[in-house]
């Protein structure tokens, strides 16, 4: 097998996930040099100073050029401008990857402004904390999680078996999925839990029997739920409009259950919410 190694490297989007792969590979010494690209110049200049990547650019065309492998890690929504525009100035055999949470619609974003000498690995590492920027990035966040590829037809093997490497040396599980799987399973596991939680701080915040916020009250129990209500909207805008089907579908689900709990709590039924709770421990437990 040949020894894997990128010569460089262009992260566009230095935050958590794009920032937390390059210090991943600097630490697995399998990446030359690591080019930031964004918009944000105060956050480019943090990922410089903090050693994420070895340089900086708000030019995309100079920043991608001559890139081996270029990871794209802005809003699901922007992936398919921002791969528009970086086509051109790609070179011959350069594979472009990204880290979004949806694969469908970036696929379908993407797909069409793709040269044929470019390969398009779509991939999502299934790891992430409620922080931003690139003073969240470490490098043991992909450690002991999954990573999920989903090749289409036009990608090539040996572009999906470096990018099964890539995240392997990282300390990934890769694993390879159809898209329309990747999707629903990411709207149950993560995109629906996100909903509860945005959903959950606001109605709570928005209790008016009495005249102060209740939410200054809450302790180990309601942060630790609620924690994922810190992250991104801009992230989760995206991604609740890019995976709707799926995430309509998962939230329907959760009604349901949602609702017969909210009637055996109405009923005073000790059997049944008993048996609720139950089946609910012994799945999450089975989880661990």
């Amino acid at each position: 097998m040949k020894t894997f190694y990128i010569d460089k490297l262009a992260v566009v989007g230095v935050g958590l996930i794009g920032g937390s792969l390059a210090l991943a590979l600097k630490e697995a010494g399998v990446v030359g040099h690591v080019v930031g690209v964004g918009r944000g110049l105060p956050n480019l200049q943090t990922a410089l100073r903090l050693g994420v990547v070895d340089s900086i650019t708000q030019d995309l065309a100079e920043g991608v050029t001559d890139a081996d492998v270029v990871f794209l890690a802005t809003p699901v929504q922007s992936l398919g401008l921002v791969a528009k525009e970086a086509m051109p100035h790609l070179k011959p055999s350069a594979i472009i990857t990204d880290g979004g949470s949806v694969k469908q619609a970036v696929i379908d974003a993407i797909e069409p402004h793709l040269r044929d000498d470019v390969h398009f690995v779509p991939g999502h590492p299934i790891a992430g904390t409620e922080n931003s920027g690139a003073e969240a990035a470490f490098a043991t966040l992909y450690r002991e999680r999954r990573c999920i590829l989903t090749p289409t037809e036009r990608t090539a093997d040996a572009a999906v078996e470096s990018m099964r490497q890539m995240w392997q040396l990282v300390g990934s599980q890769v694993v390879i999925m159809p898209v329309e799987k990747h999707d629903r399973v990411l709207a149950a596991i993560s995109h629906l839990p996100h909903m509860v939680a945005y959903a959950l701080v606001n109605a709570v915040g928005a209790y008016d029997r009495y005249d102060e916020n209740i939410l200054e009250y809450s302790a180990g129990g309601f942060r630790d739920f609620t924690r994922i209500a810190s992250s991104d909207p801009t992230m989760w805008r995206d991604i609740a409009l890019t995976n709707r089907d799926a995430l309509v579908e998962m939230m329907e689900q959760f009604e349901t259950f949602f609702a017969e709990l909210k009637e055996d709590v109405a009923l005073g039924s000790d059997e049944r919410l008993f048996e609720f709770f139950r089946r609910s421990k012994q799945s999450r437990d089975e989880i661990l």
